[in-house]
């Protein structure tokens, strides 16, 4: 969505050749591992307990306790487990450079097929027009259905509340644009940071990010005022797009965006900088942090789950340990955290059958596999404590069909889109929901006319006077929770006290909760409560699901507690 001593560890192999015997022992004993390492609570003597099993501590976390460990003992692992002042070990990220001839890997390709439900509708046609916008409506408006859905619009819930520049939204995700006009005035460059280093392929050599190319000098470390993905961007400007005479508006358009970078360029999200980005924003005020991802590379975690291995089950049950040890941390410090549901179309109460895990190769040859899930196991940081978690709808208020759901699962709804929620179930780009693009990707992947209008029918171009945005549709629970993320931002900007910490506002996240529940929409299950959905695909095939909805109006598996209201929030 979606820890004590953990250790993650990547393996560096030197380039393909011949050696001999000798030459092959050699150079095992200097293979250089990374690790993770997680800190027991309450427990002492970690470090040393890490540098008696032949590691070094180049990243520590103190604040939850995890540390970077890198080491050339073959054994590290099972010397670290050993010891009382060290919770558990997982592999981590792969370091190394692009090879000369880099091929998808199995967890890239996941990630395409994942990206593809939130782009889907592209190509086909699509409904036209902009539509007149309302008086003191931005340009694009009428394009913003789901602002409608939610009331957050200029007659709205933006008459009485536009939030407060004073409350921080963290956007944790693959980056924010921060030179976006439609962003700019609201992002805080200062607090903005990147906890991501860019990872060019992993331990089989398959190709992640690509190559480092930050500028001046080709570094792996992105600046954190950049995207190169588009996942973030998008996030970021339905939270908080101002008021401007351009392009659209945000749920809470005078709020202050800070980029707390925890997603790779090719949509991954690893347990290290999650924890570090929940813990900053602990320490620094944010108020609102929005989590559009699952953290990889297990779409649920599972602690004794037969089909793993024991290491594997270690691994998972330290992701699990020390994403709730950040969340909690978060939590303490006055941070509401708001998470999306998941693209998998599944009742998370319910057994499932994952075929996607683990998505990322930490060590040569490990490939995802097909293992049943019980509900005991958990999508983190969807499923942690103290996460507010956000199913999508479509236009017509039906949950969307690739939208995850669960009775006790779900919190509230807010649109996400579904492109196939139209009368004839074929597919409508525009039935997507849309916020801002970076201008630089939309040159890099061809898809502007020379003179920088559009030449894809999923990217809409609006300009005022010589200052342009662009803006994409997309759709997926992803881009639900960065609308109920807004609505809380609203909450806190109206309700907030001083911040005797940090200055600006803050709200007791268990208050901003309450009132984002009691402020929804009530919505009961369909009649009958078996949903069918019936998809038209381009290629001429129909395909169909269907999905049960168990609960009643109050709370139920496909609303939560109800669809997100900006106006009833602030008024």
């Amino acid at each position: 969505m979606k820890r004590v001593a953990v250790i993650f560890a990547a393996t560096i192999l030197a380039a393909a050749t011949l050696v001999t015997p000798t030459q092959a022992q050699q150079r095992a004993s200097e293979t250089t591992t990374e690790y993770v390492v997680l800190y027991k609570e309450g427990a002492t003597g970690a470090r040393q307990a890490i540098e008696a099993a032949g590691g070094t501590v180049i990243k520590e976390n103190t604040a939850v306790g995890v540390a970077t460990v890198t080491t050339t003992n073959a054994d590290f692992a099972a010397a670290a487990r050993g010891s009382a002042a060290i919770e558990g070990v997982a592999h981590n990220r792969s370091i190394g450079t692009v090879p000369k001839s880099a091929r998808a890997s199995a967890g890239v390709r996941k990630a395409i097929e994942a990206r593809a439900v939130e782009k889907e509708g592209r190509g086909a046609p699509a409904s036209t027009g902009r539509g007149t916008p309302a008086p003191n409506a931005e340009p694009l408006a009428e394009l913003q259905w789901d602002m409608k859905q939610i009331r957050a619009t200029a007659d709205g819930a933006h008459r009485y509340q536009q939030g407060s520049r004073e409350v921080l939204v963290g956007v944790l995700d693959t980056g924010v644009d921060g030179s976006h006009p439609d962003i700019a005035p609201n992002f805080n460059a200062a607090l903005s940071r990147n906890f991501t280093v860019d990872i060019p392929v992993d331990a089989d050599g398959n190709e992640v990010d690509g190559p480092c190319e930050a500028e001046p000098d080709r570094s792996c470390n992105d600046p954190a005022d950049v995207d190169d993905n588009d996942h973030g961007t998008h996030v970021a400007s339905s939270i908080a797009s101002p008021i401007n005479r351009l392009g659209i508006a945000g749920v809470a358009p005078k709020v202050s965006i800070v980029n707390l970078r925890a997603g790779q360029d090719s949509g991954y999200f690893f347990l290290q900088p999650s924890v570090d980005a929940l813990t900053y924003a602990g320490d620094h005020g944010v108020d609102v942090v929005n989590m559009s991802y699952y953290i990889d590379p297990w779409l649920f975690n599972c602690t004794n789950n037969p089909a793993d291995s024991a290491a594997d089950r270690a691994e998972q049950a330290t992701i699990i340990k020390a994403t709730q040890r950040a969340l909690d941390y978060a939590h303490r410090r006055g941070v509401t955290l708001v998470a999306a549901a998941g693209n998998q179309a599944a009742d998370y109460t319910k057994e499932y059958t994952d075929t996607t895990s683990p998505d990322f190769a930490s060590v040569p040859g490990e490939v995802p596999y097909s293992r049943t899930v019980p509900p005991s196991c958990l999508s983190m940081p969807a499923e942690g404590r103290h996460v507010i978690s956000v199913s999508s709808l479509g236009i017509s208020k039906r949950k969307s069909y690739f939208s995850s759901f669960g009775n006790g699962y779900v919190d509230v709804s807010a649109p996400g889109g579904d492109v196939y929620d139209t009368p004839a179930n074929t597919r409508d780009v525009t039935k997507a929901t849309l916020s801002a693009y970076p201008e630089s990707l939309a040159k890099e992947r061809g898809e502007l006319n020379p003179d920088g209008t559009p030449n894809v029918d999923y990217l809409v171009r609006d300009c005022n006077g010589a200052v342009c945005g662009y803006y994409q549709y997309l759709q997926g629970t992803s881009m639900a929770s960065p609308r109920a993320a807004g609505v809380a931002a609203l909450i806190v900007s109206k309700s907030g006290y001083r911040d005797q910490r940090h200055g600006g506002k803050t709200l007791d996240p268990a208050i901003v909760e309450a009132a984002l529940k009691a402020t929804a929409t009530r919505t009961s299950c369909p009649n009958p409560p078996a949903f069918t959905y019936t998809r038209h695909l381009p290629n001429g095939t129909t395909v169909t699901a269907t999905h049960v909805c168990e609960g009643g109006t109050i709370r139920n598996g496909f609303y939560g507690f109800g669809i997100v209201d900006a106006l009833r929030a602030v008024r």
